[in-house]
């Protein structure tokens, strides 16, 4: 049996047992998700978008959609020391009150999960949650399989100051998760969302993850995803946002695990005067391959985007960054920017970066560039002249690399977060520690 065959035969097996099974419009849109991946299979290097990431050792791998549950309390214990805000957490897809700290919450403010807001407010998850035609195939395998995530619902006005930490962890071995996520800031709200994703070290896992976000009219919403499973996981997300005016939106990519990461990332500007962030940092060593494709529609005029993307690649890690930014016609006063910085450390390290402008408007102002490079050794010499050895030396230039990056990120104890991660990877992590 092939693997597209397998999850159709999941899905067959399990579909009236999901959440919201009882719904005809979201029974309806599962079996068509369902018959698109059924017809289109796997992305394959044939097509361009995934011409330098092949899902071929994904194919071949089996998982296990309904694991034994696994206790990951020390995982989750270890992630919360010392961290505020609001937690929902999740182990091998299943959602773990006793794990999870919702905390108070101001007016106007509703956080829990997809599968109780499908059983109490359908309608409202109606008109957030996408269809199957969004994104990739893998994105149709997620709302066919989905059976929990988290839903997040800010009201007129109402403003989050703690940011909501969603915590996924892969605990148990070839564990399957599909988690689907639903942001809804309404005209005027604030709040800030944190997505970790963890695993077992040594564990062979699969996440594949779509997380819709939908920003009214002057609204603020700031979005991370801090990447950390296990060497041997595959990871696949989707990040689908819609912006209407004078909003904001941020979202913050930084990706440290798994042998296999695809993020594809979209935000479409509905209305005048919005404005968008896309920022990510990504390290890839041993045989990692980490892959990003952005994609800004600026549909409306007077919009302005920046998107930073920051490499560091190792021993045999590949990195991939297409960032394609589309200017419709009629979309005058466009302000965009589009960077891709790499930063190789050995000589079978590999990056591949296409940074896109498509524009169909007058009055604009684009740019975009890509850099690939080495540690200097000016600098290195430098650095040597003053006491450090070479490690320590190469070390820091590394780190001075991914601060940039990491500065974009608001929030203080988040940035911390991503910074001690990207430290632990490197060897003499203690001096850096001293130095930070």
């Amino acid at each position: 049996m092939s693997s597209v065959q397998s999850w159709l035969a999941d899905f067959s097996a399990r579909h009236q047992q999901l959440p919201g099974a009882k719904l005809p419009w979201l029974a309806a849109m599962r079996q068509r998700a369902m018959d698109r991946y059924a017809a289109e299979g796997w992305p394959t290097t044939k097509k361009e978008d995934w011409r330098h990431t092949s899902l071929a050792l994904l194919e071949q791998a089996n998982f296990n959609t309904q694991p034994q549950a696994v206790d990951a309390s020390d995982i989750v214990r270890t992630l919360r020391a010392d961290e505020d805000g609001h937690w929902l957490v999740f182990v091998d897809g299943r959602y773990e009150p006793a794990l999870s700290e919702p905390g108070s919450l101001p007016a106007g403010v509703r956080l829990g999960t997809l599968a109780d807001a499908l059983a109490h407010e359908a309608d409202l998850v109606q008109q957030a949650f996408g269809s199957e035609t969004d994104g990739n195939s893998t994105a149709a395998l997620n709302l066919g399989l989905a059976s929990d995530g988290a839903f997040v619902y800010l009201a007129r006005g109402a403003a989050l100051e703690k940011p909501v930490h969603v915590v996924f962890v892969a605990s148990g071995e070839n564990v399957a998760v599909f988690p689907r996520n639903l942001y809804v800031a309404e005209a005027g709200a604030h709040g800030r969302v944190v997505e970790h994703y963890v695993g077992r070290d040594g564990n062979v896992s699969f996440t594949n993850t779509v997380s819709r976000m939908q920003v009214a009219a002057d609204a603020n919403l700031s979005h991370v995803r801090l990447q950390q499973e296990a060497q041997q996981a595959f990871h696949l997300a989707d990040i689908n946002v819609e912006q209407e005016a004078k909003s904001y939106f941020a979202s913050h990519s930084i990706s440290l695990g798994a042998r296999l990461a695809r993020h594809d990332i979209a935000t479409r500007f509905d209305g005048e005067r919005a404005e968008s962030l896309l920022n990510g940092v990504y390290f890839a060593n041993g045989q990692r391959h980490v892959d990003h494709h952005t994609l800004i529609g600026h549909a409306q005029p007077n919009c302005v985007s920046h998107e930073h993307y920051r490499g560091i690649l190792a021993d045999r890690g590949r990195g991939v960054f297409r960032g394609r930014i589309l200017v419709s016609p009629g979309a005058d006063g466009t302000d965009a920017i589009q960077r891709n910085d790499s930063l190789l450390l050995s000589k079978l390290a590999r990056t591949d970066s296409r940074p896109e402008l498509e524009i169909y408007a007058e009055d604009v102002r684009c740019t975009h560039g890509a850099t690939v490079g080495q540690l200097s050794e000016d600098s290195l010499f430098y650095l040597k002249a003053r006491g450090l050895d070479e490690t320590h030396a190469r070390n820091v230039l590394i780190y001075a690399f991914v601060l940039e990056g990491l500065a974009r990120i608001e929030a203080e104890s988040v940035r911390k977060r991503a910074s001690r991660a990207i430290r632990s990877l490197m060897p003499g992590a203690d001096m850096l520690e001293e130095l930070a």
